[in-house]
C-alpha cells in the first residue's frame, strides 16, 4: 500500500471538490441548456404541424391532394424536418413531402396526439380540427440533434474541468508547504521518539497558529507520558502476574463453553429432524385427506348420475298422478336398465380400483396365446364398432406367447379397445398391431382416428374420474378403467404409454414379456331442444335446462312434459346456455355443476355479472350431494339446491316455489 503524505492528501481533497463542484455546475448548464433545447425543438415543430394543419384543411374538405402536397412542400424552408405527411378522417395517406436526401418511413395510418424520439429523429403527430371536427391527422418528422449538441457540450466540459484542475493543482504545489511544515515537524520529532523511546524530545513551535498550538500540545503529552512511564514500569510485574492467572480462567471459561455448546447443537438438531419429521407427517396426512375427499366426492357424483336416472325414471312409472303410454314405459325401462347396467360397471371398476390399490389383487402368470386372446377381444368388440360404422383392423396371425395373466390380459386389451371405439368419430377406424421390440419384449397398439388428447389431456390421463380426458361431456365413464389398466400392466411386469394428437388420434401401447417370439402377418357436441308446448291458455313458463348427460336431460324433459304451465329449453353445455340464456330469457335456468368445458359455477357467475341475466334465479341440479358442495353452492349464489337422484315431488315443489316468489316481486316491483 502507498503511504500519501499529508500535503499530497491536502492536493487531493481540494482537487476532487474542485472537480465535484466544476462536475455540478456544469451538468447544470448542460441539462438546462439541452432541456430548452429540446422544448424549443417540440414547440417548434407542433407549431409547424399547427400551420401545416391550417393550412391543409381546405385540401381535405375539397378532396384536394394536389394542394395538399404543395403546402407541405413549403417545409423545405426548414432543413431539420426530414418528411411530413397528412391523413384524412378515415386514417388513409392524403398527401406527403420527403425532404432532399432523407429516406424516412412514412407511417400506414396515424397514432394518437403526441411526440415522441424515434432512432435519431424527432416525430410528432397532431390533429387536423376544423370547426371543432377532426378531419385528419398531420404526421412530422424532424432530425434530434441532442445526442450531437450533448457530445459537444460534454467536450468542452472536459476541457474546462481539465483546465481548472490543473490550474487547482499548480496552486496547491506553491501554496501547500505553509499549511504542511509545521505539522510534518511534529511528525518527525514523533517518529524519533516512537524509535528511539526517548521522551524527552520537543517538537519546535513555528509561527502563531493552530499549528503552533499543535506543537505546545505535543510537547505537553510527551513530558506526561515521560511521567507515567516511570509509573507504568514500576507496576508492570504486578500487571504481569494478574494478566496470567486471568490467562488460565479464560481458557478454563471457554472449555466449559465448548461442551455447553456442543450439547446445545446435538439438542438443536435432535429437535429440527423431530419438527421436520412431523412436517413431513402432517403434510402427508393432508395431502391423504385432500386424496381422500376429492375421490369421495368424485365417486359419489358418478354414483347418483345413473341412480338419478333409475330413480327417477322409476318414479314416473310408478307415479299414479303422472300417467304413461306403454310406448314411454318401454322407453323409461330402457333408461332404468342401461343405467343401471352403466351403476353395475362403475361399481366393478371401484372394486377392482380399491383391489389394485391396497394390493390384494392376485395375477397367475403363465404363458399365454396372444392370437386366442385377440381373437376373443375381436369377437366383443366388432359388434360395439358395427353400430357406429368403425372399421376394427386386427392382425390376420399372431403366433407370440406372452408370460401374463390370461383374465387380466384381456380385461386391459378390451378397456383399451371400448375406449377407441366410444371415443372414436362415427365411420372412423381403430387398427390393433404387434410388432416384436426385443428379444424378449413385445408391443401391442391401440390407434383410433378419435379427436385426439391435448398435452394437459394426456399428463392427467390416469387420473380416476377424468372420463379419458375428454371435454366433450356425452360420454359415460369415470376413467377409473384407465388407473386399472395401467396398474395391471405393471403388476404383470410392463409397460404402458400414449401418445396423441387433437383432430388426428391417439395410440395407446402396452409391451408385455414373452416366452415365445411374435410371428404374424402384420362424445357428442351440445345442442338445444324444446320440450312440446303444451296447449295452455296462458303462456307456459319457460325453463332453461344445461345439462350434458342424456339421459338426465331427458328424464326432465318428461317430468316437465306432465305440467302444461312450463315448456323446456336445453344446452349441452355451459357457452350454449349462456347464449340460450341471452336470447330467451327464461323465468328459471336449471343448472348441473359438472359440465364440460365450463362448469356450472362459472356458468352461474357469467350470468350474475350481465344485466339483462342477473335476476334470472339459477336452481342447481346436481350429483355433488356432499354438505360441503351444497355450502359452496350457495354461498356462490344458487337460488335452490337440488340434488340427484332428482325427487319429483322436491324438483316440482322448487320451481312452484320459485315461480311464486318472482309472481311476488314483479307485483311489489309494479
Amino acid at each position: 500500500m502507498i503511504r500519501s503524505s499529508i500535503r499530497q492528501k491536502l492536493v487531493v481533497v481540494v482537487m476532487a471538490t474542485t472537480f465535484a463542484a466544476l462536475l455540478v455546475s456544469v451538468g447544470l448548464i448542460i441539462a438546462y441548456d439541452l432541456r430548452s433545447y429540446q422544448r424549443s425543438l417540440v414547440n417548434d415543430l407542433a407549431t409547424q404541424a399547427e400551420l401545416v394543419g391550417h393550412m391543409t384543411s381546405a385540401a381535405l374538405a375539397f378532396d384536394d391532394p394536389r394542394l395538399a402536397g404543395e403546402n407541405l412542400a413549403l417545409l423545405r424552408t426548414r432543413p431539420a424536418v426530414e418528411g411530413a405527411a397528412i391523413f384524412d378522417e378515415n386514417g388513409r395517406l392524403f398527401a406527403s413531402y420527403t425532404a432532399r436526401g432523407k429516406t424516412p418511413t412514412i407511417p400506414a395510418r396515424p397514432e394518437s396526439a403526441g411526440t415522441r424520439t424515434e432512432d435519431k429523429s424527432l416525430v410528432l403527430f397532431r390533429p387536423i380540427v376544423e370547426n371543432g371536427e377532426t378531419i385528419g391527422t398531420v404526421w412530422l418528422r424532424a432530425e434530434n440533434r441532442m445526442l450531437a449538441r450533448t457530445l459537444d457540450y460534454l467536450a468542452i466540459a472536459l476541457g474546462v474541468m481539465l483546465l481548472a484542475m490543473g490550474t487547482a493543482y499548480l496552486v496547491m504545489r506553491r501554496m501547500g508547504g505553509v499549511i504542511t511544515t509545521p505539522i510534518v515537524a511534529v511528525t518527525e520529532i514523533a517518529r524519533e521518539v516512537v524509535a528511539t523511546r526517548d521522551y524527552s524530545r520537543r517538537a519546535p513551535r513555528v509561527g502563531d497558529d493552530e499549528a503552533a498550538e499543535l506543537a505546545d500540545s505535543f510537547n505537553a503529552m510527551l513530558t506526561e507520558i515521560e511521567q507515567r512511564t516511570r509509573e507504568l514500569e514500576g507496576s508492570n510485574a504486578e500487571i504481569v502476574r494478574e494478566a496470567a492467572e486471568r490467562s488460565r480462567a479464560q481458557q478454563e471459561v471457554m472449555r466449559l463453553n465448548e461442551q455447553l455448546e456442543h450439547r446445545v447443537d446435538e439438542r438443536t438438531m435432535q429437535l429440527a429432524l423431530a419438527n421436520a419429521e412431523l412436517a413431513n407427517a402432517i403434510d402427508e396426512a393432508r395431502k391423504a385427506n385432500q386424496a381422500k375427499s376429492a375421490f369421495l366426492s368424485s365417486m359419489s357424483h358418478e354414483l347418483r348420475t345413473p341412480l338419478n336416472a333409475i330413480l327417477g325414471f322409476a318414479q314416473i312409472l310408478t307415479s299414479q298422478s303422472l300417467p304413461t303410454t306403454e310406448a314411454q314405459k318401454k322407453e323409461f325401462a330402457n333408461h332404468i336398465l342401461k343405467s343401471g347396467r352403466h351403476l353395475l360397471t362403475l361399481i366393478n371398476e371401484i372394486l377392482d380400483l380399491a383391489k389394485v390399490e391396497s394390493g390384494t389383487i392376485t395375477l397367475s402368470m403363465e404363458p399365454v396365446g396372444l392370437g386366442e386372446i385377440l381373437g376373443e377381444c375381436q369377437s366383443m368388440i366388432e359388434p360395439l364398432a358395427a353400430a357406429r360404422g368403425i372399421r376394427v383392423l386386427f392382425p390376420q396371425q399372431v403366433d407370440a406367447v406372452l408370460l401374463a395373466d390370461r383374465t387380466r390380459l384381456k380385461q386391459v386389451l378390451l378397456n383399451l379397445l371400448s375406449n377407441a371405439i366410444k371415443y372414436n368419430r362415427d365411420a372412423g377406424a381403430v387398427v390393433l398391431d404387434c410388432a416384436q421390440v426385443g428379444r424378449e419384449r413385445l408391443r401391442i397398439s391401440i390407434q383410433d382416428t378419435g379427436m385426439g388428447l391435448t398435452a394437459d389431456q394426456v399428463d392427467n390421463l390416469f387420473q380416476p374420474f377424468n372420463r379419458l380426458g375428454q371435454e366433450a361431456g356425452a360420454q359415460e365413464g369415470t376413467g377409473i378403467g384407465l388407473v386399472v389398466t395401467r396398474r395391471l400392466v405393471e403388476l404383470m411386469n410392463g409397460t404402458i404409454n400414449v401418445t396423441s394428437s387433437p383432430g388426428v388420434g391417439s395410440v395407446f401401447t402396452i409391451e408385455l414379456g414373452t416366452t415365445a417370439p411374435l410371428a404374424s402377418s402384420a362424445g357428442a357436441g351440445a345442442q338445444a331442444v324444446a320440450a312440446p308446448v303444451p296447449g295452455a291458455a296462458g303462456a307456459p313458463h319457460l325453463l332453461l335446462y344445461v345439462e350434458d348427460n342424456p339421459a338426465n336431460l331427458k328424464l326432465v324433459e318428461e317430468i316437465v312434459r306432465f305440467r302444461s304451465d312450463l315448456r323446456l329449453l336445453a344446452a349441452g353445455d355451459g357457452p350454449l346456455g349462456l347464449s340460450l340464456a341471452r336470447v330467451h330469457h327464461p323465468e328459471i335456468i336449471l343448472m348441473d355443476l359438472n359440465l364440460p368445458g365450463m362448469s356450472g359455477l362459472e356458468v352461474l357467475a357469467q350470468l350474475k355479472r350481465e344485466p339483462a341475466t342477473r335476476d334470472i334465479p339459477v336452481i342447481a341440479l346436481t350429483a355433488n350431494a356432499m354438505p360441503r358442495d351444497i355450502e359452496r353452492g350457495m354461498e356462490a349464489g344458487f337460488f335452490r339446491y337440488l340434488t340427484k337422484p332428482i325427487d319429483i315431488d322436491k324438483f316440482n315443489e322448487a320451481i312452484d316455489l320459485t315461480l311464486a316468489q318472482r309472481r311476488t316481486a314483479a307485483g311489489d316491483a309494479s
